[in-house]
């Protein structure tokens, strides 16, 4: 018996992408042509006030980075997804989203008008109710943010490739919001935004 594909979808270069996916469903994110940051935020379906928590994730497992087996907690303590499998030795929950302001601080005034992820996260809440409010810190999947001895952080050249992937297993309905990175200023993806496939199974 296989597992029955409810969704298949392309999320283009720098556009976002949100579904619900129910408990027990497993959401696949495939990065399709490399090294391309899927930003990622998780509520619960029914009551979004609870919605992923970066310290509650990090505190239970004791480890800054995401794995295997991992699982995503809530501002509450509960799991809302686990990841199933990943084909990246580690996944990045504390490098943030780009925007606007932290464009321009980055990279210069000129890159202004350049939407980052929660320009992305904001368009796709509002589809569901979401806010400024809502945004809080976020998943990085496929981006490579090391943690170094000295406590530093960086973004560098990503340890993905075409077809790699993650999958998170549903403990909850939750609703998930993805923002396909649009940055463009950062050699971490080549400067070359590319696609994202989202495959959800029951």
């Amino acid at each position: 018996m296989t597992d029955e594909i409810v969704t298949d979808e392309i999320v283009e270069p720098r556009a976002s992408w949100s579904a619900v996916i129910a408990a027990g469903q497993v959401l696949t994110i495939v990065d399709v042509g490399g090294n391309q940051s899927a930003d990622c935020l998780i509520y619960n379906a029914h009551e979004p006030d609870e919605r992923y928590s970066v310290p509650d994730t990090l505190a239970w497992q004791g480890n800054a980075y995401v794995r295997t087996g991992t699982v995503l907690r809530s501002n509450e303590g509960r799991p809302l997804m686990t990841v199933v499998a990943n084909d990246l030795d580690r996944q990045d929950t504390i490098g943030g989203a780009c925007g606007k302001e932290s464009n321009t601080l980055r990279y210069g005034h000129h890159v202004m008008f350049h939407h980052g992820c929660r320009e992305n996260f904001l368009s796709e809440g509002a589809k569901h109710g979401l806010g400024a409010r809502d945004l809080v810190s976020n998943l990085n999947w496929f981006m490579n943010v090391p943690v170094e001895p000295d406590g530093a952080l960086g973004i560098v050249d990503g340890m993905s490739g075409p077809g790699k992937r993650v999958a998170l297993r549903a403990e909850m309905d939750v609703l998930v919001v993805v923002s396909n990175c649009p940055q463009m200023n950062n050699p971490c993806n080549d400067f070359n935004p590319t696609p994202l496939r989202m495959v959800v199974e029951s």
